[in-house]
């Protein structure tokens, strides 16, 4: 039995807008979280050297993001549960930060990402310059992230998905946000 998509939710945003913050708040609660496949990608190649890094070669890091958000949304639908699980970034993502960078989407990654769907609403962060801040993954500045910010916004509804902004609140009352919108839709 597969995982039933009406339980895979995206949270998604812009660089720095608290995501991984509100993922972990969401584990906190025993929730199944799933992290982002770029801040993994990145430290893999960091530490083996390898040329598929945003900053050296943003195609090369394009591919093995695009192929790995694959790779967990497939190991995640086949999941035997009713519980929801919440990602940081889903495959659209990839399909956005493509479109950001000015590389070419092939046709075969636009076909896959209409085939992978996710719950409808998605979760968007929106920039917060308060809480932004560099890091050995992120070197983005902050215009950057709110171009990535509305970067995603486009590409989900071009993909037909409802977008729901999460407020610029505490990490506690983001988290009950969510939780509410879905138990109160669901």
């Amino acid at each position: 039995m597969k995982q039933n998509i009406s339980t895979l939710y995206i949270i998604t945003g812009g660089p720095g807008a608290g995501k991984t913050t509100l993922l972990d708040e969401l584990n906190r609660h025993e929730l199944t979280t799933v992290p982002e496949e770029g801040r993994k990608i990145i430290k893999e190649q960091i530490d083996s050297g390898g040329k598929g890094l945003p900053w050296l070669n943003k195609e090369l890091f394009a591919v093995l993001m695009f192929e790995e958000s694959v790779k967990t949304y497939l190991k995640i639908s086949q999941m035997n549960s009713t519980a929801p699980v919440f990602f940081d970034r889903g495959i659209l993502d990839t399909l956005g930060y493509m479109r950001l960078e000015n590389i070419i989407i092939p046709a075969s990654m636009e076909a896959k990402a209409r085939e992978m769907v996710y719950h409808n609403p998605i979760f968007i962060l929106p920039p917060w310059k308060e809480i932004y801040e560099n890091d050995p993954e992120r070197k983005q500045t902050f215009e950057k992230a709110v171009e990535t910010f509305e970067c995603m916004k486009e590409i989900y509804r071009e993909y037909e998905y409802n977008i729901i902004e999460v407020p610029k609140v505490s990490v506690e009352n983001r988290a009950r946000f969510i939780l509410d919108t879905i138990f109160i839709s669901g």
